[in-house]
């Protein structure tokens, strides 16, 4: 008996003990369960708050439970079923209010404190309702101060463990798991000190007695604790799995995340330069517009396009192209705000959007520096090159207000820019829209010639200088135009380079070139050479073998005779290269002239290592030949040249009998130009040779002159 006339109870260390490691378990699994519902939403949210619950109402029920068990008085005790399930669904209702709790987005101080005093009640009600189920009488009474007291400390517990719940519910790091340790151990002891403070405020009459039927503590309190213990255990276990789901859940959705920001990026992204494409660069374009209309702000649309880009390209390589384009997007970049934009649409173009510009002449400032920065020369493969661009420019709203519109007026501006000489910048004028539009149908008519067969071929004699003989002739395109009527390559060649048509018109040429001599040979004319003009891009191509033999086998027509005719500055372009390709060339048996000799800048030393038949002096220094001191000695030299290297020498533009005479008197081989005859159809090419004996032509026309000769040959024919 106590000293104060009740009756005196021990505790079983061991049990206490148990009580108060399920007490640490429990706390811990109600913060790693506060953590998984914070993360939860939806109906998902409301399976982990009641599964929860009932896992951790019934740890802290079976730690207050075991802590009763490990009260023993000098009397049998025994508890109430009902009473004692009442409890424990008291433990999981007020488990369930706290998961819920922790659930809030956000919680203020008030919120936290009443939350707190709901949960420590609910808490103090569970043990104190799982105290009435002790069948005794009479019934044991409590110390009002110490039930205060065990209230308080219920309350005072519940507003840490709340807080804690709140507070570490975010976060996977191992310092977080740490600290969510560390609290449990902290919520273990005041779960246990309420218990106990509320233990020791019961009071049980010296005369007390069991009611019911008594059972072994010890072995209860050891099935209940392994019983909560289990179901704390499979709850951990639950939770970790699901963790580890999260987390594989989680990683997969990082790199899903990734990827689609990596093709989102490839999508609207340039992959060589980083820079934004075409399709970002329309959406910049449209919030551009929006701001200029909504704030009456001007901006201007710059394209740049490099001069010469794809010669570059085409002598030093693609890698070398690509470093190049690379080079130019990290100067341009330097020049731009963090408002601009800078885009590649492609090949060597370039657009910039300049926003919030007062007036143009802030589009002009920067389009000078922009040619500033690019005249530093690049060093590409170990050569030092020179780079220039041509910029045209639309300002919002003067030139357009839509995207489309401004892009196409500084497109217009810009080939107005590389037309006028490169290397400058051009505002956009009402007039470019006429020269694009002009371009643009030029460009669509050719592409519709060479399928529809509307390009023909016409016939240049070559002459020889000491007998007057047509000993060959070269092949020159014309364009049948539907509306235009005949149309000149000056009139169409260009932009055919420029689109790249040059290639499969050249190659038109060489198969339709090498048909018509064949026709001549099988009609019983005289043999005749045919000369064919290849360009730069053709000569570039690596199937170009492949194409000469084909055409040759096609026509039916002897290697002999056909000639090959490149200009001075494509041969020169890589020399290297050009010698593998040109030997390649002669090994096929085709002769292989120099066309615009005397213009480039030919290499003595590389020119003697090329298998070369002809050279062809260029017609600017035939013009003035007999007039002009200076082209005299020029054409004089060129011819001495060629002899040395065993190689015959051919003059064009030939027009009148001084000038032919001159090069009869400088030892030149042939001749060609108006003053034999102009570029003819193939069925007049027939009738002059048929009707003129070659050896003739010469003889009459230096007596009549050209014009002349053709009139009368065509008459008699």
């Amino acid at each position: 008996m106590g000293s104060n006339g009740t009756l005196a109870g021990i505790y079983n260390p061991w049990l206490v003990a148990l009580s108060v490691a399920v007490a640490v378990f429990v706390s811990h699994t109600a913060l790693h369960l506060s953590t998984r519902v914070a993360r939860a939403s939806g109906i998902l949210s409301s399976l982990w708050i009641l599964g929860g619950a009932v896992a951790m109402g019934t740890g802290i029920w079976s730690m207050h439970f075991i802590g009763m068990l490990a009260f023993s008085l000098p009397i049998p005790l025994s508890y109430d079923v009902l009473t004692t399930l009442i409890s424990l669904f008291i433990a999981i209702t007020a488990s369930g209010f706290a998961l819920g709790v922790a659930n809030r987005p956000k919680i203020s101080l008030s919120h936290l404190c009443i939350s707190a005093l709901l949960l420590g009640g609910g808490i103090s009600a569970m043990h104190y309702v799982g105290m009435a189920a002790i069948q005794i009488t009479p019934m044991l009474t409590y110390e009002p101060a110490l039930l205060v007291a065990s209230v308080v400390v219920a309350i005072v517990s519940s507003f840490v463990a709340l807080w804690l719940f709140f507070r570490l519910r975010r976060g996977r790091s191992r310092l977080m798991n740490l600290a969510r340790l560390a609290a449990a151990f902290v919520m273990g002891l005041a779960i246990s000190g309420m218990h106990y403070t509320a233990m020791t405020a019961s009071r049980f009459s010296p005369d007390a007695f069991c009611t019911g039927t008594g059972t072994d503590q010890r072995w209860l309190a050891f099935a209940i604790a392994l019983s909560a213990i289990a179901v704390l255990s499979v709850t951990t276990i639950l939770l970790v799995y699901d963790s580890h789901l999260e987390s594989r859940t989680r990683k997969h959705n990082q790199q899903l995340e990734h990827a689609n920001a990596q093709l989102e990026h490839a999508a609207t992204h340039d992959s060589l330069t980083g820079l934004p494409n075409r399709l970002l660069l329309a959406d910049r374009l449209s919030q551009a517009t929006a701001q200029g209309e909504r704030y009456s702000r001007s901006f201007a649309v710059l394209v740049v396009d490099l001069d010469r880009f794809k010669s570059i390209n085409d002598s030093l390589g693609h890698i070398a192209g690509d470093e190049l384009l690379r080079e130019v997007s990290r100067r341009l970049m330097g020049l731009l705000r963090k408002t601009d934009t800078l885009a590649r649409l492609g090949g060597d173009e370039f657009v910039l959007v300049i926003n919030e510009i007062s007036d143009p002449h802030g589009a002009e400032n920067v389009a000078s520096k922009l040619l500033a920065s690019l005249a530093a020369p690049v060093l590409l493969s170990g050569i030092e090159v020179q780079i220039s661009a041509s910029i045209g420019i639309s300002v919002f709203p003067a030139d357009g207000v839509d995207a489309d519109t401004l892009l196409k007026h500084a497109d217009a501006a810009m080939y107005h820019a590389k037309k006028n000489g490169r290397n400058a910048f051009q505002f956009f004028a009402p007039m470019m829209n006429v020269s694009a539009r002009e371009r643009l149908e030029l460009e669509s008519g050719l592409r519709r010639a060479l399928a529809q067969g509307e390009f023909e071929l016409h016939y240049q004699p070559k002459v020889d200088v000491g007998t007057g003989r047509i000993d060959s002739a070269e092949a020159l395109i014309r364009w049948r135009h539907p509306k235009r009527g005949l149309t000149a390559p000056s009139g169409f060649i260009p932009i055919a380079e420029e689109t790249g048509l040059i290639v499969p018109i050249g190659e038109w040429v060489l198969r339709e070139a090498c048909l018509q001599a064949r026709a001549w040979q099988t009609l019983g004319g005289r043999p005749l050479r045919i000369a064919v003009n290849l360009s730069a891009q053709q000569f570039k191509q690596k199937s170009l073998i492949s194409t000469v033999r084909e055409a040759l086998a096609g026509a039916g027509l002897e290697p002999d005779y056909l000639e090959l005719e490149l200009t001075e500055s494509a041969v020169m372009q890589d020399a290297e290269s050009s010698i593998q390709v040109l030997r390649q060339l002669s090994g096929l048996g085709v002769r292989i002239a120099v066309d615009d000799f005397g213009t480039g800048y030919s290499s003595l030393s590389y020119l003697r290592r090329l298998p070369l038949d002809k050279l062809k002096i260029d017609r600017s220094f035939i013009r003035e030949v007999a007039a002009s001191r200076d082209d005299a000695e020029i054409v004089r030299a060129i011819i001495s040249l060629a002899h040395s290297l065993h190689l015959k020498v051919i003059a064009e533009g030939v027009e009148t009998e001084e000038q032919l005479s001159f090069l009869r008197r400088l030892g030149c081989d042939q001749y060609q130009g108006f003053h034999c005859s102009p570029p003819v159809p193939a069925e007049d090419f027939e009738r002059l040779m048929r009707s003129t004996p070659p050896a003739l032509v010469h003889e009459e026309a230096a007596r009549l002159g050209d014009d002349t000769i053709l009139a009368r040959a065509l008459r008699k024919a």
